[in-house]
């Protein structure tokens, strides 16, 4: 009995779309059709959406939120139809700390169907640790509970 995938198409469709995240540019939100099914879900800390239209409303509020944000995988395991990434994001604040680096490190979820289309994107990261810590007057708060609770 066969699988009921393509395992080398499976990791096509993977590099494929780690080709594209780390690429990604405002110019290429329209694009996203090309690597998300139309009913996809997608999930984050901040969003929980369904369909292609909605994901692309994240992304493009990413490009007009932050400074130059990037994602570069730095890891990936493939089985079945399903992937998960572990990733650094970089960017830099639009309003705070104008011009310094950020980074937020963090791991998708992927399932792929049988177009090789993610038809589930779901998003893990601590955005108390990895982003509100780093806002002004916030991230004070938030590294003073940190501290309290670690006390």
């Amino acid at each position: 009995m066969q699988p009921p995938y393509n395992a080398p198409a499976t990791e096509e469709a993977v590099t494929r779309v780690i080709a594209f995240f780390e690429s990604l540019s405002p110019a290429d939100i329209g694009t996203i059709g090309r690597f998300y099914a139309p009913q996809a879900r997608f999930k984050d800390p901040f969003n929980e959406v369904v369909g292609v239209t909605a994901i692309q409303g994240i992304f493009a509020h990413m490009f007009e939120a932050l400074e130059q944000p990037r994602f570069v995988v730095t890891g990936r395991v493939v089985q079945g139809q399903q992937c998960f990434l572990t990733w650094d994001f970089l960017f830099a604040f639009k309003d705070f700390h104008m011009g310094v680096t950020q980074t937020v490190r963090g791991a998708s979820h992927l399932v792929l169907d049988e177009q090789g289309l993610v038809s589930l994107h779901r998003d893990y990261w601590d955005a108390a640790e990895e982003l509100y810590e780093k806002l002004p007057v916030v991230g004070a708060l938030m590294r003073w509970l940190k501290k309290r609770a670690n006390s």
